[in-house]
């Protein structure tokens, strides 16, 4: 999968001319695209835990949709069972979850990890977390923490700019070539710290040789004080599906400590989270053979 840490959406306007319809970059989309879908999917998206309820103004806000245009998939949705309103205001309702449920219903890896997370974490005493790539972000799927040593509080769901994760660098370094081409010419390396890594022949390098010897070290690169060590999943042919990782506080360890004490229970982490997910994925076929 890939996506980042955070969506914004495009303005869209209805009663345009034809020719004017899409931005000059999104011209060239598939013709299959269905640009109302998009638009619809926006809606749903507007509402998030600050923002439960809105107003039709508040909708065509923050989607960049007509009045007109966000009236008439308010509606739609109400009439689907999607959302409800009192009149004035508009929500979601329960059953918008049916829309992420075949997604999630088929995720085994975050319920494979999460014993060995706990197992890694009571051996080690720092927090341990598993990713995956989505777009130019990483995204957390399954976390168990000790301290919290961020500002920015972790949990599933949360994301980070890939090139400055150490989960986000293990993950990047097992994309094919042309597509970590394409990564590393349209992604802008911001300096988060003033250890950001910020030129992309600079990460390039280091991506290799995070290929190379199969785990990545990022020191406080995300964050002040933020240290830590990832090594990749692979599935049952070999492909790197997703990352796990330790983290502590520079203060705490000292990357030489990291990679003493760390690193080899993280790799046996990694290990044996791989192998209950063939085991669990072996028993899914064999229930389900067609």
């Amino acid at each position: 999968m890939m996506s980042s840490t955070s969506e914004a959406w495009p303005p869209c306007q209805e009663g345009r001319a034809v020719s004017d319809e899409l931005p000059s970059e999104e011209q060239t989309r598939d013709a299959d695209y269905v640009q109302s879908l998009e638009r619809g999917l926006s809606v749903i998206r507007a509402f998030d835990t600050e923002h439960p309820m809105l107003t039709l103004s508040e909708v065509a806000t923050r989607t960049g949709l007509s009045r007109a245009a966000a009236r008439r998939f308010l509606r739609t949705l109400v009439q689907l069972g999607y959302m409800r309103s009192d009149g004035s205001r508009f929500a979601l309702r329960p059953k918008v979850l049916e829309l992420g449920y075949a997604y999630l219903s088929s995720l085994t890896l975050p319920e494979v990890a999460m014993p060995h997370l706990e197992q890694l974490v009571e051996q080690v005493h720092e927090s341990s977390s598993v990713s995956e790539l989505d777009g130019d972000e990483v995204v957390y799927i399954a976390r168990v923490p000790t301290k919290r040593i961020m500002t920015v509080t972790i949990s599933v769901g949360t994301r980070f700019p890939a090139y400055a994760t150490s989960m986000g660098r293990v993950l990047l370094a097992a994309q094919p070539e042309d597509r970590l081409e394409t990564y590393l010419g349209s992604t802008s390396l911001r300096g988060l710290t003033g250890h950001t890594i910020t030129n992309p022949a600079a990460l390039r390098r280091e991506l290799r040789r995070i290929r190379t010897q199969g785990w990545a070290l990022v020191d406080q690169e995300l964050e002040e004080g933020l240290r830590s060590v990832a090594a990749p999943i692979h599935d049952a042919d070999g492909r790197v599906i997703a990352a796990v990782n330790v983290s502590t506080h520079a203060g705490r360890r000292t990357l030489d400590s990291i990679v003493e004490d760390l690193l080899q229970p993280l790799l046996a982490t990694a290990r044996n989270i791989e192998k209950d997910l063939a085991r669990a994925r072996s028993r899914a076929v064999r229930a389900h053979p067609d």
